[in-house]
């Protein structure tokens, strides 16, 4: 770096001095390996040179022999941008009215049998387990589903009403992987496609652009492109290879909010995940609330604004309505009622209990709240203070 005593790579900057055998040396953090001026300086740096080349992305022929290629999976969801803007200017209300109404009556007006359906949510984090719960109830099946959650896609599998399933991850991190997809794959109830995580999110980004497809460098050179039904371009600027990622529209998405207001104006504290692209991706949004507050505070704070009124077609008021999960700042996730249903769910007969106990057995969200009792509510929110 000119004018300084202190040699850096040109392309990263990554450098330790350390003093090593009573002299001063480079020391490259990112390989651990000591480094030279010379090396330092060299352009381009080796350890950022595009790692999409032909080599990461071999043509079929030039595959390994050592196992068979992956099977590739069908697209569930066509990309249909004109369909989605004609829905919306046709069939969409953008008054602004009031839409408040039980999980009950959201989940039968707006998810219907054959729906495809996602859930927004952070790992444990704003899961909308209050409707999850009451789609189960309801028994909507035939349901194609965006797989990048936990308990919302486990309840819906274990009760039989998935049949098609575009996968991130569903696991417990600590605690693993789920059980009850793992059975659900190996018994061949549910139809897979894979995706990475950033792949789901510019999917449903696509989608609120309007766009049939997002390229992008995700997945490239692994399995699970191959097990997706992502197609491939060289881009004709560079010619790198590029994951061309199709435009995601959901039937109906659920947003869990830290507040809302009877027209559906929604504010989320902490981190967002990607409730912003969902709910501009999808024909109907139902938002579940912590608390349903005055129009006046977001008028305070449009900023905070995540989801305006205008998309939302119903709005649920729902008092910890991730548990066992948790709302950020305002209670913890419950960790002994997850590790209890993690040993259920090691076996079928065990998941089923637990959802006669727990979903099934249970009227609605009062009174799953009622059976976990005040007490124990009072000492999640005491947690997260």
């Amino acid at each position: 770096m000119p004018g300084s005593d202190t040699t850096v790579c040109l392309d990263c900057g990554w450098l330790e001095t350390r003093t090593a055998r009573g002299r001063r040396e480079g020391w490259c953090v990112k390989r651990g390996e000591p480094r030279s001026a010379a090396e330092l300086g060299e352009l381009p740096c080796s350890d950022f040179k595009p790692l999409e080349t032909t080599e990461a992305l071999p043509e079929p022929s030039a595959r390994p022999a050592r196992r068979p290629a992956p099977r590739a999976a069908p697209l569930f969801r066509t990309p249909d941008p004109d369909g989605l803007r004609r829905f919306l200017r046709d069939e969409k209300d953008f008054s602004p009215r009031p839409k408040l109404m039980s999980e009950r009556e959201a989940v039968r007006r707006f998810v219907r049998p054959g729906s495809y359906v996602g859930f927004e949510l952070y790992g444990t984090v704003r899961c909308p387990l209050s409707i999850v719960r009451e789609i189960v109830r309801q028994k909507i099946g035939g349901l194609r589903l965006l797989g990048q959650g936990l308990m919302d896609a486990d309840y819906l599998i274990a009760a039989g009403q998935v049949e098609k399933l575009d996968l991130t991850y569903v696991g417990y991190e600590a605690y693993g992987l789920s059980p009850i997809l793992r059975r659900a794959v190996e018994g061949g109830r549910i139809e897979l496609a894979e995706w990475s995580n950033a792949a789901i999110t510019w999917r449903l980004k696509a989608a609120a652009m309007g766009l049939p497809f997002l390229p992008a460098r995700t997945m490239l050179g692994t399995d699970t492109l191959a097990r997706s039904p992502a197609r491939t371009m060289r881009d004709p600027y560079t010619g790198l290879p590029l994951a061309l990622l199709p435009a995601l529209t959901l039937d109906t998405a659920v947003v869990h909010v830290h507040r809302a207001d009877r027209l559906g104006n929604g504010q989320i504290d902490g981190i967002s995940g990607f409730a912003v692209e969902m709910s501009r991706a999808c024909r109907r949004l139902i938002v579940s609330a912590e608390e349903i507050v005055s129009t006046e505070v977001f008028r305070r704070s449009p900023e905070r604004t995540s989801i305006p009124y205008f998309l939302v077609d119903a709005v649920v008021r729902a008092p910890f309505g991730a548990h066992p999960g948790e709302t950020c700042g305002l209670y913890r996730r419950d960790e002994p009622h997850i590790r209890a249903y993690l040993e259920a769910a090691r076996t079928e007969a065990g998941t089923q209990r637990y959802l006669d106990e727990f979903v099934r057995g249970v009227s609605g969200h009062d009174a799953y709240r009622r059976k976990l009792g005040a007490a124990r509510l009072k000492a999640l929110r005491a947690g997260a203070a």
